[in-house]
């Protein structure tokens, strides 16, 4: 069996891919091609970044969205879970219910922010309640197509031995779904990220990495702040990714195995 060369390690080109556009961006700075006036080096935004890190008051803020992305994100979990299931079972009840997911689904989650400043008079609820809106589309629809690609012999062998639907239901359909509601959660949770953090710069947030971004503006680094945080946004986003990508293929290796790794 002839061993994989590094062109074909996701993880090494990966890294590759970075450390060149970060070489290419300190070289740009040092001829001048970008001054360094409008923009700091590549290297001092990294020193930035590592020293932010170390930083009691930045770690509360990442505190604070991480916690209101994780409890939004479970909230959607446990309400769009059970619904996709429902829907993905009975066709009727999808045909009903498809024009007004069709609908609200393609409006933009950022565009609801100034609404839900209204509808929740307390700050923490309001980004709750943005990151469970973006995050339901995604875990909706992979629940309710895992539900739908089950295969049909499987639940009449079950429903021949005398098992009701909901029986078919969590004996079948479910674990046969299992794969595509995790991808939708995995979606859904960068989605999430991404709304809790702009709703952090929209509206006025006790703690979080938007409200720092939104107030390093106004210091006399502003740029260098600014950068040093979005990167942190950026590499924070990364390693979640990675962490439910992990998850999953630990959890579902035989859908791995299966799809060939396909994401």
């Amino acid at each position: 069996m002839r061993a994989p060369s590094w062109t074909e390690n996701k993880v090494v080109c990966g890294v590759l891919g970075v450390v060149g556009v970060t070489l290419l961006a300190e070289l740009a700075g040092r001829t001048g091609l970008i001054s360094t006036d409008l923009f700091p080096l590549a290297s001092t935004i990294i020193a930035e970044a590592i020293t932010l890190i170390a930083d009691p008051a930045f770690l509360g803020d990442i505190a604070g969205t991480f916690g209101a992305w994780a409890a939004g994100l479970a909230l959607t979990v446990l309400l769009a879970v059970p619904a996709g299931l429902v829907l993905g079972s009975v066709p009727a009840l999808e045909a009903v219910a498809r024009p007004v997911i069709e609908f609200l689904r393609p409006i933009p989650s950022i565009a609801i922010i100034p609404l839900a400043v209204f509808l929740f008079p307390d700050n923490l609820q309001m980004k709750i309640g943005v990151i469970a809106y973006a995050s339901t589309w995604p875990i909706l629809i992979n629940t309710i197509y895992g539900v739908k690609d089950v295969d049909p012999l499987a639940k009449e062998t079950l429903r021949t031995f005398g098992f009701g639907r909901s029986a078919v239901l969590a004996r079948v359909s479910l674990p046969s779904a299992a794969p595509f509601i995790a991808t939708g959660i995995r979606i859904a949770a960068g989605f999430g990220l991404i709304v809790a953090i702009s709703a952090e710069l929209i509206s006025s947030q006790e703690s979080g990495i938007g409200t720092f971004i939104l107030e390093a503006g106004s210091s006399p680094e502003g740029v260098l702040l600014t950068v040093a945080a979005v990167l942190w946004a950026g590499v924070l986003g990364l390693l979640t990714n990675a962490a439910f990508v992990g998850a999953e293929r630990r959890m579902f290796r035989w859908h791995t195995a299966k799809t060939g790794g396909a994401r």
